[in-house]
């Protein structure tokens, strides 16, 4: 690895409880930040078939003000605003997010439209016909935000959320640093919450990235470490979690999760620029928003051997440090070799945990592919530069040969 030595760093306060009883630190995070009405956003699984929202109503008491139960999958922008009314009814002064990715996403928002008075339509990214997109500043103080999590997520510590706009073509997407939690917690009966299958759709994600972050070529080394272990935790996990009584693979890839997210801010990026990382995760955010019962994970993984076999050549270093990383090149093979060898090692550990490798395994109609195609042209952490315009017909004929 030749390290690139001229980076940034940045630390974002936060506090991190993690283990058995992890829960119990809330008064005192609380009481940290001044607060005393305290609000709780989660969906309806949360609070009417788990026991989190009675067991932090007996951890918190009156401090409780109210509780938003009705957030559903992908964030849709009704309940995101109906959760914002119930806030401010509530005269609350700290948010808890109760779930996973949606839900923490969602709460970021919440708070975005509490502070802030401009229209939502002004607040989110925009997209310009020609040019970069462009992200509003939102300079309103925002309320503390506090993430209790069910299942691992790169969305724990994030200041970038997308919510799911009606009649949109694309998800509207938000940006603001000072949405990032206080605290985090990964409290072991919190995480036990979720079935199996979704925390193997999540940590399936979670290793995913860990996959694809490895073909960088040219890393500091703060990065490197970061993405060495996410990589080494994500694939350990992922084969551990049938135990729904065991915690300790879920928080592990919780910890995946979270070292994802600090090599971005130890000088890495959201996704590595090689073409296969980019276009599937353009791929799969449009496939999960228009199709709500295919989660990122999943999709994911259906259409990465696609991708790496058809786009992998345009980065043949990259394909060769992530085949690599998977045990399945080395150096003195052909370099041509490693497309393939990297989504054949990819295919065998999807199939392993159970997961489809094509996208008509997941029960989408074929008739859907122009749709996700057109709007997976507009993902500014995909393509900032807006260069998956140009090659629209490439992309249709990749996007195919996953089917």
């Amino acid at each position: 690895m030749s390290y690139r030595n001229d980076f940034r760093a940045v630390g974002y306060p936060l506090r991190l409880y993690s283990g058995k009883d992890a829960l119990e630190n809330l008064p005192a995070e609380l009481k940290r930040h001044g607060a005393k009405r305290a609000f709780v956003v989660c969906g309806r699984t949360v609070s009417r078939k788990t026991p989190l929202v009675t067991r932090i109503r007996g951890i918190l008491g009156t401090s409780l003000a109210g509780v938003f139960d009705e957030m559903a999958k992908e964030s849709p922008l009704s309940a995101v605003i109906a959760a914002r009314d119930a806030a401010r009814a509530a005269n609350a002064d700290l948010l808890i997010a109760i779930g996973a990715g949606s839900v923490v996403q969602a709460t970021r928002v919440v708070a975005i439209l509490i502070a802030e008075t401009r229209p939502v339509e002004e607040l989110i990214t925009q997209y310009p016909e020609q040019g970069p997109a462009i992200s509003p500043k939102l300079l309103a103080p925002k309320l503390p935000i506090i993430n209790v999590l069910t299942a691992a997520t790169s969305a724990q510590n994030r200041a970038g959320s997308a919510v799911k706009g009606e009649g949109l073509d694309h998800r509207m997407e938000f940006f603001d640093p000072k949405t990032r939690p206080v605290a985090v917690f990964w409290d072991s009966d919190a995480l036990l919450t979720a079935p199996p299958s979704l925390a193997r759709d999540t940590g399936a994600a979670i290793f995913w990235r860990a996959a694809m972050n490895m073909g960088a070529t040219n890393m500091t080394p703060l990065v490197e470490g970061d993405r060495l272990q996410a990589l080494r935790l994500a694939r350990s996990a992922l084969t551990q979690l049938g135990d729904p009584a065991d915690a300790a693979p879920r928080i592990e890839l919780c910890a995946a999760a979270f070292l994802q997210n600090r090599d971005a801010d130890d000088g890495g990026v959201l996704v590595e620029k090689h073409w296969v990382g980019r276009v599937v995760y353009a791929f799969a955010a449009a496939l999960f928003n228009q199709h709500g019962h295919v989660s990122q994970g999943a999709a994911n993984n259906a259409l990465t051997p696609g991708v790496m076999r058809r786009l992998g050549s345009r980065d043949p270093e990259a394909m060769c440090r992530i085949a690599r990383a998977l045990g399945a090149w080395s150096e003195g093979d052909r370099i041509e070799d490693a497309p393939e060898r990297g989504a054949t090692a990819l295919e065998q550990i999807f199939q392993s945990v159970g997961t489809p490798t094509r996208l008509s395994a997941l029960g989408i109609p074929a008739e859907s592919l122009s749709t996700i195609l057109e709007n997976s042209l507009k993902n500014f952490n995909a393509d900032p530069k807006r260069e998956f315009v140009r090659e629209r017909e490439l992309l249709r004929d990749v996007l195919q040969s996953t089917w």
